[in-house]
């Protein structure tokens, strides 16, 4: 099986006007120039899609939008669908991001249906899976991941499974200062590799991208890439600083 190419994703979350988006692409552009050896995924707010999109065109930064909805159109006010995030040049989708299932109720049967979605539209599902510290505490970690991926990917074939990648995201990690140590990130995306081999087959699995997420910064990204089944990171707050974040995508 060929060598998998490491994502870095940046998650701007609610953050960035189309004007601040705009000048803070042309400030990376120049600092990624060239870069070889991995995919860098921006993930602007809704309302710079269309602007990134089209800075971007012809580079290989690759845009993500942050949510869609699993309709292609309808009577859901407020809602993206993926026709329109196609249409405006976008290829990825973080699905299921812990601020999404936490204070937007999404449920991984939505995410069952969103997922499907994605895929069928030709968009590259980002889908995020994590615990809770509470969780980790009561020894749940395994049993909370087995849950989301068994029924988020419960609509998708082995065949598609190497077009999705997976991000794990340790919900007591996310915006607080805290890291997971890389063994822990490493034993929860072993975790996870091995229950894509049990649902999908070996060959699949070994070919899906796993990030880590969950204060990924410059000073920690060397040791946490240098595990063997963490494939990138989907960054959030350091990926707010075009500066910070190509050190992040410089990680080699």
């Amino acid at each position: 099986m060929s060598k998998r190419i490491p994502v870095i994703a940046g998650n701007w979350k609610m953050n960035k006007t189309s004007t601040e988006a705009k000048q803070y692409v042309s400030e990376l552009s120049g600092m990624v120039a060239g870069k070889q050896g991995v995919e860098i995924v921006l993930c602007p707010p809704a309302t710079s899609l269309a602007a990134v999109s089209e800075m971007l065109g012809g580079s290989d930064i690759i845009v993500a939008a942050q949510n869609m909805h699993f309709e292609n159109s309808g009577a859901y006010t407020g809602e993206i669908s993926p026709a329109m995030l196609k249409d405006i040049g976008v290829t990825d989708v973080i699905l299921g991001h812990s601020e999404r299932r936490q204070y937007f109720c999404e449920r991984d049967e939505d995410l069952e249906k969103k997922a499907v979605a994605a895929i069928e539209a030709g968009l590259r599902p980002i889908l995020c899976v994590g615990e809770t510290d509470a969780e980790r505490e009561a020894g749940e970690t395994e049993e909370k991941l087995r849950r989301q991926i068994s029924t988020d990917l419960s609509g998708i074939t082995a065949e598609q499974l190497p077009g999705i990648i997976i991000a794990y995201e340790p919900i007591w990690a996310i915006g607080t200062g805290k890291t997971a140590t890389p063994q822990i990130a490493q034993e929860a995306c072993s975790f996870i590799r091995g229950l894509l081999a049990e649902l999908f087959g070996e060959e699949a699995a070994a070919a899906v991208r796993i990030l880590y997420g969950g204060s990924v910064k410059p000073g920690n990204i060397g040791e946490l890439m240098a595990e063997q089944d963490i494939d990138g990171a989907l960054v959030g707050g350091a990926c707010l600083s075009a500066a910070d974040f190509a050190q992040i995508v410089d990680f080699q």
